[in-house]
């Protein structure tokens, strides 16, 4: 799947509709920011939008994604789930490297929190517990929304396989 092919093919699309990108924008209830991202292919729209363009420009989800119209009404389902597949791959990481960015936060907060409480109260059992749950859970949230999840779910895959084989 080509994301500038596909951008341009929806650009052609709108233009032969002969609405704006704010029309369209707002058709769709998304900015117009957006529909300029999905035409320069630095992003794709998500599915559900996918299927309100096809509609809207009377064209195959499969059609859109691979930029073009097709000459004969024959639709490839393996390529199309495969397209449709690698979006929601995109759609994830996009939401898995935000969640990070938030967990660092989170956790760089936490830090100081922790730092600032720990020099100016001395506190009681609860309350350091509670701080060191909430440590924990940032520690757990910066693992899991990192690249090294698919490396530690992979292992961990490998060796339950390995155990079931047994």
């Amino acid at each position: 799947m080509d994301q500038i092919k596909t951008g341009n093919f929806l650009k052609e699309l709108r233009k032969a509709k002969n609405i704006t990108q704010e029309e369209l924008a707002n058709h769709l209830n998304v900015s117009r920011k957006s529909v300029s991202r999905w035409e320069t292919g630095t992003n794709m729209p998500d599915l559900d939008i996918l299927i309100e363009l096809s509609k809207f420009y009377d064209v195959n989800i499969d059609e859109i994604l691979n930029g073009q119209k097709r000459e004969n009404n024959e639709v490839n389902i393996d390529e199309t789930v495969s397209n449709v597949a690698a979006i929601s791959d995109n759609t994830l990481n996009t939401i898995k490297r935000r969640m990070h960015i938030l967990f660092i936060i989170g956790f760089i907060v936490a830090t100081i929190f922790m730092y600032l409480y720990i020099n100016d109260y001395e506190g009681n059992f609860f309350t350091g517990l509670c701080l060191g749950i909430e440590y924990g859970m940032m520690i757990v949230g910066i693992i899991i929304t990192s690249k090294y999840a698919d490396i530690i779910r992979n292992a961990k895959h490998s060796i339950i396989n390995s155990i079931n084989k047994k």
